[in-house]
């Protein structure tokens, strides 16, 4: 029996072919979404460097754009290992009434000595130090040790500098007992992964605050941010800022991290 290929017209042809020939899924070129976590630990290694510094943290309260306080610290950091916890202490510089006082956070623990009594007492992390700074807010932390992240997709974002971003956005659920915030919701640059903007909850998932990260530099091998505005989550014109300088690297001893050495610590 002959085929008349006259009474087959092409375009049947083509959609009989639909069936003969499957087509690739149309995901099959497409790049497979980023590792949450290793955004997270990425963005962790741009804040903060792996091996131990110090630092010194300016920060000021403003109220309606008039300064109303502020204050100087000098921060000593020494990470437990790779990839975990931090132990920090610091030192109050400034105003005069709250020179040499310390704080320790090591472990779970925070404490606070006051030179005046020479006494150190267990403190709260969430409680506020100036503004809308906690006492857990000026210690070093590493974000993906202390919570799991999960990727909520791209979006272009307004930085500190009211540039557009185009960022990942993070949700952050917290794995470890004490922390401060119960979930923290960050948008990581896409391009280098530098954290651009952070709004951090309560457990009642109420909105505390919202961060910016600015003025990125070179300190101590990498572009790090050296300066982090934060706005109240319920009025936007309390604004506490936080500048560091003065990055350095420093060999901290481990007795300088216990508790019962606070009444000896001397600056070097």
């Amino acid at each position: 029996m002959s085929v008349h290929l006259r009474r087959w017209p092409v375009r049947r042809g083509l959609f009989a072919l639909l069936y003969v020939v499957p087509l690739a899924p149309f995901h099959a070129h497409a790049q497979a979404a980023p590792d949450a976590q290793q955004l997270l630990a990425a963005s962790d290694a741009i804040r903060t460097p792996a091996q131990a510094f110090v630092l010194n943290a300016a920060l000021t309260e403003y109220r309606s754009g008039k300064q109303v306080d502020a204050n100087m610290l000098s921060i000593y950091t020494k990470p437990d290992a790779p990839g975990g916890t931090f132990r920090t202490l610091v030192r109050f510089e400034a105003p005069a009434r709250d020179v040499g006082k310390l704080m320790l956070k090591n472990g779970d623990d925070l404490w606070f000595y006051d030179p005046a009594n020479q006494a150190s007492i267990r403190i709260s992390p969430d409680q506020r130090l100036l503004g809308q700074e906690a006492n857990g807010d000026v210690v070093t932390v590493n974000l993906a040790h202390d919570y799991t992240a999960t990727l909520l997709g791209e979006e272009d974002v307004t930085d500190g500098d009211r540039q557009l971003r185009h960022c990942y956005r993070l949700s952050l659920a917290g794995n470890t007992p004490g922390l401060i915030y119960h979930r923290i919701e960050m948008w990581l640059d896409a391009t280098n992964n530098r954290p651009v903007k952070a709004r951090f909850f309560s457990e009642s998932d109420r909105l505390l605050k919202t961060a910016f990260y600015r003025r990125y530099t070179m300190q101590l091998g990498a572009e790090r941010p050296t300066e982090f505005v934060i706005i109240d989550g319920l009025d936007p014109n309390w604004v506490t800022v936080m500048r560091f300088s003065g990055y350095a690297w420093r060999a901290i001893p481990d007795a300088w991290m216990q508790r019962d050495y606070l009444a000896r610590f001397r600056p070097e």
